[in-house]
């Protein structure tokens, strides 16, 4: 599918709009899964690693299906993927205010509403890439802020819920918020095609029904011609001599004529539906082995692959305290007086200051973004390993703002993506990277919990996390050395449309 020129402006900032109240309205809620995380604790009474399996799969799953969700916004386009996807938000949150238990809210709040999210932040993503080429990481950066308004918007707004409806009429009200994505899908206009010829393969794609059965009208007569070859010979063996007579009489009839003619007609029907079948199917397993191949190729670039590392072990290690950081500060015994602020809203207004600056700091051209990302990663890992030694409010608020900023650097993380593999492949590996980030996200605050039921403390659990991210950034910085540039110039020459990551200019 080749689209028009990024337009850079126009209606894209409308798409910009649309995609940061999308993002808001969706990841509100799961994000500030923290003060709900509290009230499940007291209200299922089951252990912190099992509950946090509920904000884990909400803020994971989606992740984890992200190659299917790329496959869904290819197939349908953004807009009809952003009003189904706003549906399933919506009807998985309702439907967790019903929970009898803990087990329920794992496929409710975690697999409905985390699938939602997922298929929403695709959507919005490749619709904004193909809008927006110069002014990419700002886009980027404006609908990313999103999720981080959403979340410092909706902790607070979760926690006064409670006390005034309870936590049953809390998610019944926040799902009936989450309608309006809805209205954000509708203004979803679709980039316009491209007059230019397509590739060879999107032709075959486009038009397969003329392909596969008119393509080769010789086969198909041939095998036509077999069939009443075959047919024929098989009467003659059948019937005895005196039948055949009588059959070559008969076929002089008016009516056998006619009967003989829609005999033909429908064997030449089956013969040209059997050859649509089979290259129908041949069609679709060379375009899985496409998949795979292309798949394989990504991997061979040292950057990508030091990048997918690397996000499986931010994600491990960094996604924990958004959701545990209240826990934190009640396991620290710090009383709900010297609370200013919830520490996850801070967390969240912190997060969307760092998805703008650093998303305007992207598109600056001295600046090397990769090592801008690598920054934030080995900032993040040491700002992990400070938390067990605050034991005041205000020293966890400013490591929650540290750590909301930095983790602003989803907005760029795009943006590096892109300059990686080129924005043809972008949704390929866009999805393939997301696949581990999900993982990570599923598997950090379960891992995290399960530290504090077994030594009732969150000291080595985030020493665990900050030495996990920490490991992440320094593999990605040594595959981003210079000195690997000389390597990379006698290696072969990547197919067209991608793009060797070069690190040749300083931050």
């Amino acid at each position: 599918m080749v689209f028009l020129k990024s337009p850079d402006g126009g209606w894209g900032w409308v798409i910009v709009l649309v995609s940061f109240f999308t993002q808001f309205f969706c990841y509100g809620s799961p994000l500030a899964v923290g003060v709900l995380y509290l009230e499940w604790l007291d209200t299922f009474g089951e252990g912190k690693g099992k509950t946090a399996w509920i904000g884990s799969l909400a803020n994971g799953v989606g992740l984890l299906a992200s190659p299917v969700c790329s496959a869904c916004v290819s197939s349908f386009g953004a807009r009809p993927v952003t009003i189904f996807s706003g549906f399933m938000v919506a009807g998985g949150l309702m439907m967790s205010s019903f929970a009898p238990n803990i087990y329920f809210l794992f496929f409710s709040y975690g697999i409905i509403v985390g699938l939602g999210c997922g298929l929403l932040y695709t959507a919005t993503v490749t619709i904004t890439c193909q809008y927006f080429d110069k002014r990419r990481g700002l886009a980027l950066g404006l609908i990313s802020t999103g999720s981080s308004v959403g979340l410092f918007i909706y902790a607070a707004l979760q926690r006064e819920l409670i006390e005034l409806y309870g936590l049953d009429g809390c998610l019944l009200i926040v799902g009936a918020l989450s309608l309006n994505i809805l209205a954000c899908g509708s203004l979803m206009r679709p980039l316009e095609l491209s007059d230019s010829p397509l590739p060879e393969k999107s032709c075959l794609e486009k038009v397969p029904d003329q392909y596969l059965i008119y393509h080769e009208k010789e086969n198909v007569e041939e095998n036509t011609s077999i069939l009443e070859k075959d047919h024929n010979e098989e009467k003659c063996v059948n019937l005895s001599s005196r039948e055949c007579k009588q059959d070559s009489i008969l076929n002089q009839n008016g009516l056998i004529s006619i009967h003989a003619k829609e005999t033909d007609t429908y064997k030449q029907k089956v013969v040209e539906q059997t050859y649509f079948c089979k290259q129908l199917a041949k069609k679709k397993w060379q375009l899985y082995l496409n998949y795979w191949e292309e798949t394989l190729f990504l991997f061979k670039n040292k950057v990508f692959l030091s990048l997918f590392i690397a996000i499986l072990l931010f994600d491990i290690g960094g996604f924990p305290p958004s959701l545990l950081m209240e826990d934190v500060a009640r396991s620290s015994n710090i009383s709900e007086e010297e609370y200013v602020m919830p520490l996850i809203s801070i967390i969240g207004i912190m997060t969307a200051i760092g998805k703008l600056v650093l998303g305007v700091l992207a598109d600056f051209k001295w600046i090397n973004t990769l090592y801008l990302y690598v920054i934030t990663l080995i900032m993040t890992g040491v700002a992990l390993v400070a938390i067990p030694f605050a034991k005041s409010y205000i020293i966890l608020a400013i490591l929650s703002g540290i750590l909301g900023f930095l983790t602003g650097n989803w907005s760029i993380f795009p943006y590096v993506t892109t300059k990686t593999v080129g924005i043809e492949k972008l949704a390929h590996a866009y999805g393939v990277l997301m696949f581990f980030a999900g993982l990570g996200n599923s598997l950090g605050p379960p891992i995290v919990g399960w530290f504090y039921d077994w030594t009732q403390t969150y000291d080595i659990a985030f020493c665990f996390s900050g030495l996990c991210v920490l490991l992440g950034g320094l593999l990605l910085l040594v595959a981003a050395l210079p000195c690997w540039d000389n390597c990379n110039n006698k290696s072969a020459k990547p197919p067209p449309n991608t793009y060797s990551y070069t690190v040749a200019s300083s931050v």
